[in-house]
């Protein structure tokens, strides 16, 4: 027996929001479905939900106009046909203004310019997020430069300075030097007073990188990053080394570090599953750690808020640290930044406006 809530309990107007048909193979084979072809309805989202809101309305419109773009007219989109690879964090940053304030939160009041890390929903004229996890617009920042900020800065701080315990005189070897993470990562390690190293793909992105002030910028299509490594560290190796590749880098990262180094894994875009000489870790008294922000829980995302709030927004105001914004594009056209950021032609972060010209 199944049970469906009447439809005059919902608005009218959720009646005008896009329908979403899909082809399912397994309900075509099942029976479950006439021709495999399922159709949602925004109702169908909130009732999965147990709510409507700015982020579930927005996650809902944000797939129908995302299968619109990579399926032709005409064209169901196949369940279960599309693999979707985040090369950066999945948190989103996010800024504006606070337009609400809950209760027991005397930090922040109506008006606020903030920025804040969500935990997923931000592509949205309004978004909820943990008291916790805002901040304050830096000083002489626009809102646009602030939007780059969270997602980044939780992540190096994170894993740069907490679990790689970068220190003044060691040497940082940053994979990705020009993504809005390694960008991040280049000038927190200069200014804490670390020797940075980064690989690029084109000579153009080694540029961009040696003006953020990175020591060395290596072209891994047309050098060995091993050998630029051990020739710039006089066969010592770095101290430690921010990842995002895996696959084959992670025991090539390993012949890099030094005595007592430290490799940081914070995605895998290649595999995470490899063969590898464990015996190195012992014999150097290596350490490899790595994490993510989307499993650590709303406390430990506060202490490292308060965290970038007492050492980073210093040196972000001080000009120590800038933003770096490759493009920004209209919510519109989220798919066509998605393409920007999946080429890898990018340098910082991609953002998108959801009202442009505020500033």
């Amino acid at each position: 027996m199944s049970v469906h809530q009447p439809a005059d309990e919902f608005p009218a107007f959720f009646d005008q929001a896009p329908v979403l048909r899909v082809h399912d193979t397994l309900a075509q084979f099942l029976g479950a479905a006439a021709g495999g072809v399922i159709t949602y309805r925004y109702v169908d989202a909130v009732r999965l939900a147990g709510h409507s809101c700015p982020t579930v309305a927005g996650a809902y419109l944000m797939v129908v106009k995302g299968l619109g773009h990579l399926y032709a007219d005409g064209q169901l989109p196949e369940r279960g046909g599309i693999e979707v690879m985040m090369a950066e964090g999945r948190e989103d940053g996010a800024t504006g203004v606070v337009a609400a304030v809950g209760q027991g939160v005397p930090e922040w009041k109506k008006g606020d310019r903030v920025c804040a890390l969500v935990d997923g929903g931000g592509y949205a004229e309004y978004v909820t997020a943990p008291a916790g996890q805002v901040l304050p617009v830096p000083a002489g920042f626009s809102m646009a430069q602030a939007a780059s900020l969270p997602e980044t800065a939780f992540t190096v701080w994170a894993n740069v300075v907490e679990r790689g315990r970068l220190a003044e005189g060691e040497t940082l070897l940053v994979h990705g030097g020009t993504s809005g993470i390694g960008v991040m990562a280049i000038q927190v390690a200069k200014a804490l007073g670390a020797r940075v190293f980064c690989t690029v793909g084109t000579p153009e992105k080694a540029e961009a990188a040696l003006k953020l002030g990175a020591d060395a910028a290596i072209d891994y299509r047309r050098r060995d990053f091993m050998v630029e490594v051990s020739r710039l560290t006089e066969g010592q190796g770095v101290d430690v080394i921010l990842d995002m590749v895996g696959g084959p880098y992670i025991e090539r990262n390993l012949k890099s570090l030094a005595v007592e180094g430290r490799l940081v894994q914070i995605a895998f875009l290649q595999a995470s599953k490899v063969e590898v000489d464990w015996m190195r870790l012992m014999l150097k008294r290596l350490t490899f750690t790595g994490s993510t922000l989307r499993a650590r829980s709303p406390e430990e995302k506060e202490r490292l808020s308060r965290a970038l709030q007492d050492n980073l927004w210093p040196l972000l105001e001080a000009g120590k640290v800038k933003p770096v914004i490759d493009r920004a594009f209209p919510l519109e056209k989220a798919a066509e930044a998605h393409r920007r950021m999946e080429s890898s032609e990018h340098v910082g972060k991609i953002l998108l406006a959801v009202k442009p010209g505020i500033e």
